[in-house]
């Protein structure tokens, strides 16, 4: 998937049917004086209607179409028959989906499985036809009911990644790397910051034909819980990610600091989001000696207490089996 087809943040505009209306119809029939009212009722409006689908990873289809409307409902007609619904309309979304009314952006509701329905805008009902009022003092009411108009409402659609393991680090980190390496990914890979403008999905196969899902995050940088940099538009992936990997370069000035500003963006953004298990990897170490990387490792343990710390370089394929050993093992505790 190209970085151009993964759209995960869309704008549409939705309309209900009209609800048909009731028949005024009399009854005529040869040999059948005064057959009395016979008129049916208007068919029910379509509906809007947001479903889950597992085999979508993205809101691409609706890249360039943002206008939906359903069917109205047919009238009503003779001999007490109904018209028929009018046709609804399904937009299927992928799971991790929020569904938000634009104008207020309060959140209406989350897919979360394959296949959930939730009507988004219900279709006007049908008028009653005059069959409906007619009485001993009344028989022969030449009116019903109209049918109800539909709805209209702008929605926005906010999809959340739904991965196993998500990649946290500042902008050209090496996630991008990490993640070609690990995965069959093809991700935008180059020396500048801000390579990765959108999630990456790649899938790890894992020992005995078992896999997870790694997503690669566009790096933070501080102050991004404020919106700075890409803020928002990445940081909400990261809260349907189980594991958090950090991503440090070997050659970062302090290691310890950065990985504390990077889990002070994400508390900041969201608490809940420190409760989430966490692994430290340092990437490029293939520029470090083994004397060194004990140092660092010692002051690391330390610093970073609970927190598992593993030096790894994807261009050197080194420690990269340790690293989905640990991340397995913190999966599927």
């Amino acid at each position: 998937m190209t970085e151009g087809n993964f759209v995960d943040y869309v704008k549409v505009h939705v309309a209900s049917g009209n609800g048909g209306k009731g028949s005024t119809h009399l009854r005529r029939e040869k040999f059948v004086a005064m057959g009395g009212p016979d008129g049916g009722d208007g068919g029910r409006g379509g509906h809007v209607i947001i479903k889950g689908n597992e085999n979508l990873w993205t809101l691409v289809h609706y890249k360039f179409q943002r206008h939906f409307k359903a069917g109205h409902g047919a009238h009503g007609g003779k001999q007490r028959s109904t018209g028929a619904n009018g046709q609804d309309v399904y937009l299927e979304v992928p799971l991790g989906t929020v569904v938000r009314d634009t104008e207020s952006n309060a959140i209406l509701f989350e897919i979360t499985e394959n296949g959930e329905e939730k009507i988004v805008a219900e279709g006007g009902l049908g008028g009653r036809g005059n069959w409906h009022f007619k009485s001993a003092t009344r028989q022969t009411p030449r009116y019903a009911q109209p049918g109800t108009e539909g709805k209209e409402t702008d929605l926005t659609l906010e999809l959340k990644v739904l991965a196993d393991v998500g990649l946290v680090g500042f902008p050209n980190a090496g996630k991008s790397t990490l993640l070609s390496v690990l995965t069959s990914a093809k991700p935008k890979i180059a020396d500048y910051e801000f390579t990765t403008l959108k999630p990456n999905l790649g899938i790890v196969q894992y020992r005995d034909y078992r896999s997870f899902v790694m997503a690669d995050i566009p790096g933070i940088i501080e102050g991004a819980a404020e919106g700075k940099g890409l803020g928002h538009y990445f940081l909400r992936h990261i809260e349907r990610n189980a594991t958090l990997l950090f991503l440090i370069p070997a050659d970062s000035k302090d290691i310890s600091k950065e990985y504390e500003i990077l889990l002070d963006e994400l508390r900041r953004y969201n608490p809940e989001l420190s409760d989430k298990q966490r692994l430290v990897a340092i990437s490029k170490s293939d520029m470090l000696d083994e004397e060194l990387i004990t140092e660092m490792d010692a002051i690391l343990r330390e610093d970073l207490k609970d927190i598992p710390c593993l030096f790894i370089s994807s261009v050197a394929q080194k420690g990269l089996q340790e690293l989905k050993d640990v991340l397995w093992k913190l999966l599927n505790e």
